[in-house]
């Protein structure tokens, strides 16, 4: 590979903040409509147990909190 091969390498190019947007994109644009579903439900797995250990952690230790967004808004 030679050094001007190396520089136009995509990897270089997305390594930029333009360049991950157009990765994104690009990726966006070739990635099905099935692929996505599949990606939005894994991250809600994932979230969901975050959520689950972090409650758990808190019922545990007695003094964290479980979630700041179950707090009510503090009053004026």
């Amino acid at each position: 590979m030679t050094k001007e091969e190396l520089y136009a390498h995509p990897g270089w190019q997305w390594c930029t903040f333009e360049g991950a947007e157009l990765q994104t994109l690009l990726l966006g644009l070739q990635t099905t409509f099935r692929e996505k579903l599949d990606w939005l439900e894994e991250a809600e797995t994932l979230t969901l147990r975050l959520r689950a250990n972090r409650e758990r952690r808190a019922g545990e230790d007695g003094h964290l909190k479980s979630d700041p967004s179950d707090e009510p808004p503090p009053k004026l």
